[in-house]
């Protein structure tokens, strides 16, 4: 699933919700991606619509947020609270939760001080800023 290809992991994703569509055996990454698609009804139209989707740019000048970004950042997400890393990270997405109750909302939380990090990383030239992305997590609880 790891590429810098932007068609290739679109195709990715919609593959994937093909599957679970049709009840098929997933992978656990795929199964993971499927639960998230699960709790996004409003992608189930454009990942149902093949090759259309893979070459659309969503931008924010069209009003439009970008549906397999914001996939990929939940994904990232669980990734790092299984991991705990960076370091802590576990530990903040528990006690934000105390106060979410929604592991959904939480991550949608959660998201924002990702995409800030990453932001500013690119904005930079730099590499993130694990300590900073901690320290505004933290601010949610």
């Amino acid at each position: 699933m790891f590429t810098q290809d932007r068609r290739q992991m679109r195709q990715f994703f919609v593959d994937v919700w093909a599957k679970a569509k049709q009840k098929e055996a997933l992978e656990p990454m795929e199964q993971m991606l499927a639960n998230i698609m699960e709790m996004h009804p409003e992608y189930h139209p454009l990942l149902s619509k093949g090759e259309q989707p893979l070459e659309q740019d969503f931008t924010p000048e069209m009003g439009q947020s970008n549906p397999f970004l914001h996939m990929a950042m939940h994904i990232a997400i669980h990734e790092q609270v299984s991991t705990d890393r960076p370091a802590g990270i576990r530990d903040i997405y528990q006690k934000i939760g105390l106060k979410q109750k929604d592991p959904h909302e939480v991550e949608h939380a959660m998201m924002e001080c990702l995409g800030e990090m990453m932001w500013q990383a690119q904005r930079s030239g730099g590499m993130p800023d694990e300590q900073g992305y901690l320290s505004n997590l933290k601010k949610l609880i």
